[in-house]
């Protein structure tokens, strides 16, 4: 698929989606949604990477990082991926 067509899928210019991909932008919570229903995925699909072997209280330590950085506003939502991405 095009990024084209990515975008239109999600709603989004492509020029954004070419920020993401290059890390000069990064995703609202609402495009990711938009994403994975765009490309027609599910959730985990997404998210799934190779840790590294890292362990597993490093990566706590920084999605509570992450978390404590969130907009009240944005919450709620955040909940909802990570729901997602556990069940």
């Amino acid at each position: 698929m095009s990024r084209e067509e990515l975008a239109e899928r999600a709603g989004t210019n492509p020029k954004y989606l070419s920020r993401i991909e290059t890390g000069r932008e990064n995703p609202t919570l609402d495009l990711v949604l938009h994403l994975i229903t765009g490309l027609e995925v599910k959730s985990q699909e997404l998210f799934q990477f190779e840790h590294g072997g890292e362990r597993p209280q490093r990566w706590r330590r920084k999605l509570e990082r992450l978390v404590a950085e969130v907009k009240e506003e944005d919450l709620a939502r955040m909940v909802r991926v990570l729901e997602a991405l556990v069940h």
